[in-house]
């Protein structure tokens, strides 16, 4: 597991996801998260402005990351 700071209270997942160039743009961030591809603290989550905070866990074709203040 990796982990990723974040500067403000949160980001949302699909900014998440390309700032860890897990996908290559926000059209395939958008697909993979309403594909239910993506998890949020352990469950399927389907909104792509999901906002994510310090403490939480999301995973990704078998990767996670752990968000820090």
């Amino acid at each position: 597991m990796i982990t990723y700071r974040i500067k403000g209270e949160y980001i949302t997942l699909i900014q998440l996801l390309k700032a860890l160039n897990w996908v290559e743009n926000g059209g395939e961030a958008q697909a993979v998260v309403s594909a239910g591809l993506v998890r949020y603290n352990g469950n399927v989550d389907h909104r792509k402005r999901l906002k994510v905070k310090p403490e939480d866990i999301v995973e990704f074709n078998g990767k996670q990351v752990s968000i820090q203040k």
